[in-house]
């Protein structure tokens, strides 16, 4: 596929666009086990962090954790400013967005991430001018595969409707998304497909941006 084959872009953000150091992660999930009374191991913390195994919600009642005694503890448990300061650029993503900006091809995020966190990780990256439009998931607009936080995304950019587009995300859930709300999608495989234990199959699967045609 080239660059130009689409009229808009969407993007996820996290293990899409940026991701965070380890250590974060592992301290967030050691603070959140002792809080749940529950240790997660390496994998555990991985998979739920970057949404392995598809919907968060679906494996944490595979692992007898109820959602809603989980989600709380883990969101009281971040620091927006030490996420931020935690969380790095993948080095193939400027250059993909500056391409897109070059063409004038609006650009939205759309993304589980919250919004207390992403304003942090957005500014402290330096690199919320990068987006149109900033969508973060909630109960009331639904969650990736729901079609509803992409469509949301899209009348914000004023091209739904309009046009054709893409929604790049490194997550089955954002497959999902893309294909329910009429778009295409790009899987960017950030994680050995040994590890994540499935293959996700989007429309276009690379793993990194600099696949993508000019």
């Amino acid at each position: 596929m080239a660059v130009d084959s689409y009229d808009f872009w969407l993007f996820d953000l996290d293990g899409t666009l940026v991701d965070a150091e380890w250590s974060y992660t592992r301290d967030v999930f050691d603070r959140v086990g002792d809080r749940l009374g529950r240790h997660f191991s390496d994998r555990e913390a991985e998979v739920l962090w970057h949404g392995l195994g598809g919907a968060r919600d679906d494996q944490l009642r595979e692992w007898n954790i109820p959602p809603t005694e989980f989600w709380p503890v883990f969101h009281a448990e971040e620091d927006p400013q030490l996420r931020a300061e935690a969380t790095y650029l993948h080095d193939d993503a400027p250059e993909l967005i500056r391409s897109l900006h070059a063409r004038d091809r609006p650009v939205g995020l759309v993304t589980h991430c919250q919004a207390f966190l992403t304003g942090p990780v957005l500014e402290h990256l330096d690199i919320r001018d990068w987006f149109d439009t900033v969508v973060c998931c909630t109960e009331e607009l639904g969650w990736k595969p729901d079609p509803a936080p992409v469509r949301h995304a899209m009348r914000e950019l004023g091209v739904d409707g309009e046009g054709t587009g893409v929604l790049a995300g490194d997550g089955a859930n954002d497959v999902g998304a893309a294909w329910n709300a009429g778009l295409d999608s790009i899987h960017v495989e950030r994680h050995d497909p040994a590890f994540r234990g499935q293959c996700v199959l989007g429309d276009y699967r690379i793993t990194t941006f600099r696949d993508l045609g000019k």
